[in-house]
């Protein structure tokens, strides 16, 4: 009887099967691992937070992950923008590689896919995804063996304040037990997620470390602002009394002044009044808390999405809309290709090796959009460089623009070629009137062999009958034939920077840099014979016509 093979995970650790059926990090109300969270967001002062931060420097992470917690509960545009971020990723199509073309292959992969169409998978990719702002996330795989074969079942997310990291070195993680002691991670068992903000220890990578700063000040902006509200947004309340007053009727009047704003109603004797006195001047102190609470908010969308123009509206600001989509998009892209990383590495590879064995290579999950290609662009370079001779096969072309192969009967959308005026028109006696044709019928055929210019009176006028061709065909099918090898020569230059480019920008920019060092002598020399060639057989055929 074969033996399994013995498989090992990433840090070198054998891998127990018997442990991956259960589950190892699931939360209990009375033990170690318990759901309950603290507060530590209550009463955060600089000082506070400075020691929250440096004790999650040092190994104890629970009440800065709390804090990070508590803060996207609280703080609606930290909440907005993560989300953003992390919801963007989770709705990118994911496609699957096969290794090779081998059946083996062709299967695994196939087997990830049909995994992928899970409804939940959304879901838990958000869930991994709390690695961005904390800087790590832990997700335990359960897995399927209820038919003797591998299959994750579901993905669940697990508190990351229930692990630690070696104190050795802060970078290996570690669980704690139900006894609380930080113990190593069971191999294959966990996706272990870090997407950095920054470069160094994960638990200093996570965006909720820029964020603490940015909500606790606008905690303080939020609380001034609402006691300048409190104290200017109502009228100052002065009680006056009548001489002779009695203690009774004074207090009578300040319990009136003190609740009218409040109640908008009060009753006292006649004797006394109430003075409104309204705060003057005060608008620019009410924008300015504004403006400071605008500010912070700003610099956390700079801080998560990278930009500003996709959440906050500022009259006159850096770039346009489409320029900070951009900035998005690359931040989309980056965090893709990391999450495909990390589900390949923990995922994807510990499946393949518990369902077929270990493998020289392995399927790939691939988290990307569809790169957008201009069509206009190629549209415009098409139809500037087809003309001159480069040659494009329209298949390619129809796939660039997703348009089908038509089909026989099929309606062709098109231009409908009409003939030209009439060309041949005679004068009085018969005769073609060379010049009026070459004036009005320019680019008429492209048939006809230039012979020099005493070729062209012979032919432009022959006895007896109408020319052969028009003088400018003429003319123009000798040019093309002559100049044939020098333009083919800058069209082979031309194709070779096409074939190098990587985009159509690329290319415009090769052709910028390299126009200078295009051979264009010959093709100069046989234009300016050409033109010479031209306009001594029309001096020639008008002096003919003159007789």
């Amino acid at each position: 009887m074969d033996r399994k093979p013995q498989l090992l995970d990433r840090w070198g650790k054998p891998v127990r099967r018997a442990v991956l059926r259960e589950e190892v990090a699931a939360p209990t109300i009375i033990g170690v691992r318990s759901p309950m969270t603290g507060t530590p967001a209550d009463g955060l002062n600089p000082v506070r937070l400075a020691n929250i931060l440096r004790a999650a420097d040092h190994g104890d992470p629970v009440q800065y992950l709390e804090l990070a917690e508590i803060i996207e509960e609280r703080d609606p545009h930290y909440l907005a923008v993560l989300s953003t971020r992390k919801r963007s990723v989770g709705q990118i199509e994911i496609s699957v590689e096969a290794a090779s073309t081998d059946k083996r292959d062709i299967d695994m992969a196939e087997m990830v896919r049909d995994w992928l169409k899970r409804d939940e998978l959304t879901e838990e990719i958000f869930d991994i995804l709390d690695c961005i702002g904390k800087g790590y996330s832990f997700t335990e795989i359960i897995w399927d063996t209820s038919e003797g074969q591998w299959r994750p079942a579901r993905l669940e997310w697990r508190d990351p304040r229930w692990f630690r990291f070696d104190r050795t070195n802060l970078t290996t993680p570690m669980m704690l037990d139900e006894n609380g002691q930080e113990v190593a991670l069971d191999p294959f068992k966990f996706i272990y997620a870090r997407i950095k903000a920054k470069s160094g220890l994960a638990l200093r990578a996570g965006l909720a470390r820029v964020a603490t700063w940015g909500w606790m000040f606008k905690a303080f902006t939020q609380r001034d602002w609402a006691i300048f509200t409190q104290t200017y947004g109502q009228p100052l309340r002065i009680g006056k009394w009548a001489p002779g007053a009695s203690e009774e009727d004074k207090n009578t009047l300040f319990n009136a002044v003190a609740n009218i704003a409040g109640d908008c109603a009060a009753i006292m004797p006649e004797s006394m009044t109430i003075d409104f006195i309204e705060s003057k001047n005060v608008g620019s102190a009410h924008q300015l808390y504004k403006e400071r609470s605008d500010w912070l908010d700003q610099q956390i969308s700079k801080a998560v999405l990278g930009q500003t123009g996709t959440t906050d509206s500022v009259t006159g600001g850096l770039g346009s809309g489409k320029e900070h989509r951009e900035v998005q998009e690359d931040l989309e892209r980056a965090d893709a290709r990391a999450l495909s990383a990390i589900l390949n590495r923990d995922l994807i590879r510990p499946w393949i090796d518990l369902e077929y064995g270990p493998q020289k290579l392995y399927p790939r999950l691939v988290i990307a959009r569809p790169e957008k290609e201009d069509l206009n662009a190629l549209s415009s370079a098409l139809a500037a460089l087809v003309p001159v001779g480069l040659r494009v096969k329209a298949s390619e072309v129809r796939e660039r623009f997703a348009l089908a192969e038509p089909k026989d009967g099929d309606e062709i959308l098109g231009i409908t070629p009409t003939s030209p005026p009439d060309a041949q028109g005679a004068d009085a006696d018969g005769a073609q009137n060379a010049l009026q044709s070459a004036v009005k019928y320019p680019l008429k055929g492209r048939n006809g062999i230039f012979r020099t210019t005493g070729a062209l009176q012979a032919q432009a006028a022959p006895a007896g009958g109408a020319p052969e061709d028009e003088p400018e065909d003429v003319l123009a099918a000798q040019l093309s034939k002559v100049a044939e090898p020098a333009v083919g020569d800058m069209i082979e230059t031309i194709e070779a920077m096409l074939h190098a480019a990587g985009s159509l920008d690329e290319f415009a920019e090769m052709l910028r840099d390299g126009f200078p060092d295009i051979e264009s002598e010959n093709l100069a020399r046989i234009m300016a014979e050409a033109i010479a060639a031209a306009e001594a057989a029309g001096r020639a055929l008008v002096e003919e016509d003159r007789g």
